[in-house]
């Protein structure tokens, strides 16, 4: 007779009925597994969502407020409609990616579209990042320094939204010849429309521009307005451009000539070029073979000719590359090779001083060796060049062997500390976001973020400026003095 329990208790089941049981405790001990593994992962994984009340503190305490002129479509996103709906190959370049993106059949009627592959114009793509942040649905701008607001009276300053590089380059590429002219140039009738607009608001009247922000990274963006939007606080990739128009003049009698009164380090913010080759990380760095790489136009105009006299002195130096081009698409993979395999890369001036070349060295973790006597930078103060890249004076690099000399004099462990240097600045100058149409949270260790905190660095200065315009009395006249450095 078999045993029988007299009652039907839990334990007695377990013990006389097991081998009944085992697919039980199986589950059983499976689901405390996985609630264990579940609770150790959120008690000690470090989520992104850990850092939201370090960003949250950051924006309500320390952020500038934006409000963002209200000016049409057709000023920003609507040029990029009409450069793809109307593209024609640029001549200045041999090959043209951008070809390949309309020939995908790029979708129509979107609201946010890309901002050109073409090297010349992305180059210089600041403005359409800086929008794309504002244009953010504010839940995801949690890590931008910028707060947009929606009355002018609670902004610090007010962004214009044209894109203004843009509409220069549609131009350019359209009819280069009407360019110089207001009749028949559609990119002066926009200069003249935006600038009309903006001049005539109460916000503009009541700070004379002093706290709006406008985006001229190309040198030739805003040409014919310059002189009228000159109080405003402007984004500009170097004061380069803005000393004489005339590149034919030698002498700087061009009655074309800008004043130096209207840029100032005191208002206005060096931003940088947006790179055009892809970051290489310090872990993936290799040997290095090649002592010097320089890919660029020898001959340009103004500060360039130090340019040409460099490639005369070096193009026949061992360990010394000088090539002709641009990092398009058919230069693209010889600029990466170049950069990649070389300790330093050449920055000469050219038609203005920088250059995009300064911030494809930087994410090439190629030392830059900048020749100049005047040049400006993005971040400064932020950023210690001087921690990651050789300056030399003009005249100390024209002098025949003595740059190579140099360059070769210094040891490794100075090369291998630049570059460290280097690594840990590349993320500064990034603008892409990687979300369509820029769209989307923005790196906040990224260059829009260090854009707005220098522009935030210049308020007082900016909001005394203002104060003491609006008490002078009618018909005062104050003479323009030069506040470049």
């Amino acid at each position: 007779m078999a045993l029988r329990s007299s009652s039907s208790s839990p334990i007695a089941t377990a013990i006389f009925s097991f081998p009944c049981s085992v697919p039980v405790l199986f589950l059983a001990l499976t689901s405390l597994i996985s609630t264990l593994s579940l609770t150790f992962f959120f008690l000690f994984s470090r989520p992104h969502t850990q850092f939201i009340p370090r960003t949250a503190h950051l924006q309500s305490h320390n952020s500038i407020k934006v409000f963002v002129a209200d000016l049409s479509r057709s000023f920003n996103y609507g040029l990029l409609d009409k450069y793809w709906s109307s593209y024609i190959p640029d001549a200045r370049i041999s090959s043209d990616s951008d070809r390949q993106i309309t020939s995908t059949h790029l979708p129509k009627n979107l609201k946010f579209p890309p901002y050109p592959e073409n090297p010349l114009i992305k180059q210089y793509s600041a403005e359409y990042w800086i929008l794309g942040d504002l244009m953010t649905p504010d839940y995801l701008r949690t890590g931008s320094f910028a707060q947009r607001v929606y009355d002018v009276d609670e902004a610090d300053v007010v962004f214009v939204p044209f894109f203004a590089t843009l509409s220069a380059e549609l131009q350019l590429g359209t009819a280069k010849g009407a360019f110089n002219k207001k009749v028949g140039n559609e990119d002066y009738e926009r200069q003249r429309e935006v600038v009309d607009l903006v001049r005539k608001t109460p916000a503009w009247k009541r700070s004379g521009g002093r706290d709006h922000v406008f985006v001229l990274t190309d040198p030739v963006a805003m040409w014919h307005v310059r002189a009228e939007i000159a109080p405003a606080i402007l984004l500009v990739v170097d004061f380069g451009g803005w000393y004489r128009l005339d590149s034919k003049s030698s002498n700087g009698s061009s009655p074309d000539r800008i004043q130096h009164t209207q840029v100032s380090l005191l208002k206005d913010v060096i931003v940088p070029y947006t790179h055009l080759l892809p970051r290489l990380h310090l872990s993936e760095d290799q040997r290095r073979l090649m002592l010097l790489y320089f890919k660029g136009a020898k001959h340009r105009h103004r500060g360039g000719v130090v340019r040409e006299k460099l490639w005369d002195l070096l193009v026949n130096e061992p360990g010394v590359i000088m090539e002709e081009g641009f990092p398009n698409a058919t230069g693209r993979e010889q600029s990466i090779r170049g950069m990649r395999t070389s300790e330093f890369c050449l920055h000469p001036a050219g038609d203005t001083p920088t250059s995009c070349r300064l911030f494809d060295a930087v994410q090439s973790l190629c030392i830059p060796v900048i020749v100049s006597d005047n040049i400006e930078l993005p971040f400064e103060g932020m950023v210690d060049y001087s921690e990651f890249s050789v300056f030399v004076a003009v005249n100390d690099a024209l002098r025949p062997n003595w740059l190579v000399g140099y360059l070769r004099s210094l040891s490794k462990e100075q090369k291998d500390k630049y570059r460290q240097n280097m690594s840990r600045i590349q993320p500064i100058f990034k603008y892409d976001n990687g979300y369509p149409g820029g769209i989307g949270p923005i790196p906040s260790d990224g260059a829009v973020n260090h854009i707005w905190q220098k522009v935030h660095q210049k308020l007082p200065t900016i909001k005394e400026a203002i104060v003491r315009e609006n008490r002078k009395p009618p018909g005062a006249s104050i003479p323009l003095r030069c506040h470049c450095t």
